[in-house]
């Protein structure tokens, strides 16, 4: 049963709010004046308190700033007979849920105090969720591994721009690390206490992004059963990270525009404007200035969330980090799956190193894996990595191939398109729909292809 402090220095007032209130299943506690409330508060918890503005000792503002320095995770609904526009402004920014003028009407009341209980309950929910979520990007947080100059030059960019305020996009290909880059700059930061909040918005459909950034009120729409606090509000002082911003619909990258330049977010179907003090880091995969010009991405937008920019190399350019990275994640794998350690040769090594990894470290992740479990030895050779892993594909090279190879033009076509389509199914981690839809067929003329040059996933 909820339980409800009611403060107000007039008897005739907290009586009839408690028979109200108790009528209504509500367990109701009373305190005369703000010096009691902030003494009952401080010996007990609360769901819910009714608070007068007017009082004599502590008035009701004076309360709800100390409920805020304090920390006291409860909702504040404020009720005053002396109601004006500008106290309930003041309220509000000092975190107070909502303002009720005396005599407060009866349904309203009902309606505000069960609102605001879920409020409540929402805000305890996400609380902990958000720890959760630092505690899991701070505790098991992997380095950055690698020495190559175009690493070096990232590690000491994070150094140089986490301890600020200024906003971050990177850039770079899947699976080349962008969200691990976003992780250390937020667990560098000041707000590392708080949570970073992830968003892909490549995954949420556009007419759910809105909701998911910014919350939606209950009723705002069908489906919308009760109120949902959005990312950016469960991102409040931590950081917001923005994967795939590429991929955002026009009408969202105009309200993120508005939250970046005006600190307040509204929720869908809500009628009032909540603060919301966010670091924002996002991430793409598309070349935004390209996005730009085609009129697919905001030019404002860009220079807002660009300040700093950071390009994550793919790991075809990085060639001599294979080995660092291969020991690394070798020694993870092993460890969550609990395999026995395995080392690899310098020629196993040395083939790593020849493969294109169109797929970058995400790709390289899931062959060490894949070889840790299904080769038997100790070692690790050059003939396994033959056997267990996909080479990437060289299109230059694959081209001089299939000239020296074959006479027929029809036989180096077909080898040819065979290897492309190995390449993009890699590309996109054996996603048949996504390969279908970026090389440009249909999924079933894809399935063909597969049957016809017998294509077939290694794991």
């Amino acid at each position: 049963m909820p339980t409800i402090l009611v403060v107000d220095d007039e008897a005739s007032i907290r009586r009839t709010l408690r028979e109200i209130l108790e009528y209504e299943d509500f367990d109701v506690e009373e305190a005369v004046d703000g010096e009691e409330a902030l003494s009952a508060l401080r010996e007990n918890a609360y769901d819910l308190v009714i608070l007068d503005v007017k009082m004599p000792k502590i008035d009701g503002m004076e309360v709800l700033e100390t409920i805020a320095e304090e920390g006291y995770e409860v909702p504040v609904l404020m009720i005053s007979g002396h109601g004006t526009i500008e106290t309930a402004v003041e309220s509000t920014k000092l975190g107070a849920y909502d303002f009720i003028e005396k005599p407060p009407d009866l349904n309203r009341l009902l309606v505000t105090v069960r609102n605001a209980l879920d409020h409540g309950k929402l805000e305890v929910e996400n609380r902990r969720m958000r720890q959760a979520i630092s505690e899991q990007s701070t505790g098991d947080l992997p380095p950055i591994i690698g020495e190559s100059a175009s690493i070096q030059e990232i590690k000491d960019t994070i150094d140089r721009v986490a301890p600020t305020e200024a906003r971050v996009l990177i850039s770079g290909e899947n699976g080349t690390g962008k969200e691990l880059v976003a992780k250390w700059i937020h667990h560098k930061s000041a707000r590392a206490d708080e949570p970073m909040v992830e968003v892909n918005c490549a995954a949420i459909p556009s007419e759910l992004i809105e909701s998911e950034l910014f919350g939606h009120e209950k009723g705002a729409f069908t489906g919308a059963t009760q109120q949902r606090i959005g990312k950016f509000e469960q991102a409040h002082e931590g950081t917001l990270f923005l994967d795939e911003i590429g991929d955002m619909s026009l009408s969202a990258q105009a309200k993120v525009l508005r939250v970046l330049e005006e600190s307040e977010i509204e929720r869908v179907g809500g009628e009032h404007s909540i603060s919301v003090d966010v670091r924002v880091v996002a991430a793409t995969n598309k070349d935004l200035m390209e996005e730009i010009e085609e009129g697919r991405f905001r030019e404002d937008l860009y220079h807002r969330i660009g300040v700093i920019l950071i390009d994550v190399p793919p790991l075809r350019e990085r060639r001599d980090d294979i080995p660092l990275l291969t020991e690394h994640i070798a020694e993870r794998v092993a460890q969550r799956n609990g395999l026995p350690p395995k080392t690899f040769t310098d020629d196993a090594l040395h083939r790593l190193k020849d493969y294109e990894w169109r797929g970058n470290v995400r790709e390289l992740h899931n062959v060490i894996e894949r070889l840790l479990i299904l080769v038997d030895r100790e070692t690790i050779e050059a003939a396994d990595i033959d056997q267990f892993v996909q080479p990437g594909v060289d299109s230059e090279g694959v081209a001089q191939e299939l000239i020296k190879a074959y006479d027929d033009f029809t036989d180096a076509r077909d080898q040819f398109e065979k290897h492309f389509i190995q390449h993009k199914l890699l590309e996109h981690d054996w996603n048949v729909s996504q390969t279908a839809e970026t090389i440009g067929i249909q999924r079933s003329h894809l399935y063909n292809k597969l049957n016809k040059y017998g294509i077939e996933r290694d794991d």
